[in-house]
């Protein structure tokens, strides 16, 4: 069960840590290829990338390190939340193609909450 918990816990990472950093530190780069981003003020897009990349690093580091690894559920939770919102948000503007993945990412980052807690 650790090497799966593990396997979702670096899935996870490696995908909110890159768009985490995309988002926090070129918002305007994302706000002109993404199509939800056009309508979010830059505030909004920087909020939702340090959220990310804060969550990604600590879907990893509190475990890793052994530091507080409480954290990992909790982080994992944040995740999950994010992804509860971000399904909410794409279905209101009808963009369907982008819900399937938030389920995806957010059945796994429950996974983790449970497995780690």
């Amino acid at each position: 069960m650790n090497m799966a918990l593990w396997a979702a816990q670096v899935l996870l990472a490696l995908m909110f840590i890159p768009a985490g950093v995309m988002k926090t530190f070129q918002p305007d780069k994302v706000r002109s290829t993404m199509p939800w981003a056009k309508d979010a003020s830059k505030g909004l897009v920087v909020f939702i990338g340090l959220s990310e990349l804060l969550g990604g690093l600590g879907l990893i580091l509190p475990w890793a390190t052994d530091l507080a690894p409480v954290l990992t559920p909790i982080a994992a939770l944040g995740i999950a939340v994010i992804m509860l919102f971000a399904a909410i948000f794409h279905a209101r503007r009808a963009e369907y193609g982008s819900i399937g993945m938030n389920v995806i990412m957010l059945a796994i980052a429950i996974f983790v909450a449970i497995g780690r807690f």
